[in-house]
């Protein structure tokens, strides 16, 4: 392929290029040196894998990853408030309605109202929306041991340090009340 072929995607890589041109816009950019392209791509790459069999069952019910996310947050936390759920996905209410009305209507998701707050609406996993939930998870889980299980205790631990680096600081306290860092050591 030439510098100057019109490309489908203009994020296509051109390897083993000697041109000049490409040379030089990449030394501008001080692309090598400041940017971790290495660990960027290999992030892509992890996160298509991960995803690719959940996408396929979820496709299969005509969900979407949206879908996913939110079966994800009801089955860990059985009774989270839309509110909540929000905060979390920071999407608008417009987009986490559709996706709700059609898991509940579907019979994955129950909407009960708050018990002291009558305006709150709390979310459940029906039994079907706990079995598909486990259905995804399960690929995934493997797929995460799988990894986890080449490594030492102390690599480990230093791969959820990492994730959690990578969330905004004002979020941790967010992961803590999710349980999400639990297993990280001190």
């Amino acid at each position: 392929m030439t510098i100057n072929e019109k490309n489908v995607n203009n994020t296509d890589i051109i390897s083993g290029s000697k041109n000049s041109d490409t040379r030089e816009g990449r030394d501008s950019l001080s692309l090598t040196s400041e940017m971790p392209f290495d660990l960027m791509g290999l992030f892509f790459f992890a996160y298509r894998d991960f995803v690719s069999d959940a996408d396929a069952l979820l496709a299969g019910h005509e969900f979407g990853r949206a879908h996913h996310r939110v079966l994800y947050f009801v089955n860990i936390r059985p009774g989270m408030a839309v509110a909540d759920l929000l905060n979390i996905l920071k999407i608008t209410k417009q987009s986490l309605a559709r996706v709700l009305r059609q898991l509940i209507d579907e019979g994955y998701i129950e909407q009960h109202t708050g018990k002291t707050d009558r305006r709150q609406r709390l979310l459940f996993a029906t039994s079907k929306g706990r079995d598909f939930f486990a259905m995804l998870s399960k690929s995934q889980a493997s797929r995460i041991n799988e990894a986890l299980g080449r490594l030492s205790p102390e690599e480990r631990q230093a791969i959820r340090r990492f994730f959690v680096s990578m969330v905004a600081e004002r979020d941790h306290p967010l992961l803590e009340s999710l349980q999400l860092t639990s297993n990280l050591d001190d």
